[in-house]
């Protein structure tokens, strides 16, 4: 069972104070070996989940950030990040780790729904969203990740009225669940392990985004 290398924050920290292409290119062998073993870790990962999910993929995104339309002219992000994709269109949600010095943490849920399903998601909210709400107050998930969090509108999304009982859910953009850690949590033996309980522990919540998401209104299969 692989952990995660305490280089891996050394590298990071560094990387912060030289961010610059002259600094990473003769670091390039280090962190080539270092993604190597991150990327050991998501596969492991990967496949503990899939004793009881179905994961499609660990993408481990890439180093290199897409300067075009930022004003943060850096080359390199100062982390690790990684995704793993449910198998779709049948399983909805997805599950995030970040890797940087005093900032890591893990998140699951919808960053980024399309205009389709976001709208499906609200117009479940509108008509009922009791189930969803005793999901988000078991104990074994308000333990592991809190409570609910993302964007969301000022007022309530067109064509949904902002008097709404439900519209802290409706006017949500995003539906996310976010674990913050310390570097001792990340670096500890059992960190593999932790990742895994927080991840089935948001597994009700996913089948409930997934019957919505695969069904109209009236509970009918889309699929």
């Amino acid at each position: 069972m692989h952990t995660i290398n305490p280089e891996v924050l050394l590298f990071f920290k560094a990387l912060a104070e030289n961010n610059s292409r002259e600094w990473f290119e003769p670091q390039k062998p280090r962190f080539k070996k270092l993604e190597s073993e991150f990327k050991i870790l998501g596969e492991e990962i990967k496949a503990s989940m899939n004793e009881t999910d179905e994961i499609e993929r660990a993408k481990l995104f890439r180093i290199y950030r897409d300067v075009r339309f930022s004003k943060n002219k850096t080359p390199f992000k100062t982390h690790f990040g990684m995704s793993f994709n449910r198998k779709k269109p049948r399983l909805r949600g997805g599950y995030y780790i970040h890797i940087a010095p005093g900032d890591s943490f893990l998140a699951a849920g919808f960053w980024n729904p399309n205009k389709e399903d976001l709208f499906r998601i609200r117009k479940e909210m509108e008509m009922d969203a009791e189930e969803f709400r005793t999901l988000l107050q078991d104990p074994v998930f308000t333990k592991a990740w809190g409570g609910l969090e993302g964007e969301e509108v000022k007022t309530a999304p067109k064509g949904f009225s902002k008097e709404h009982p439900n519209i802290d859910l409706i006017k949500k953009k995003q539906y996310l669940f976010i674990k913050k850690l310390d570097d001792k949590a990340i670096l500890a033996a059992n960190f593999q392990t932790e990742v895994i309980q927080h991840f089935n522990a948001i597994r009700p919540i996913f089948n409930y985004f997934s019957s919505v998401l695969t069904t109209d209104l009236n509970g009918v299969s889309i699929l």
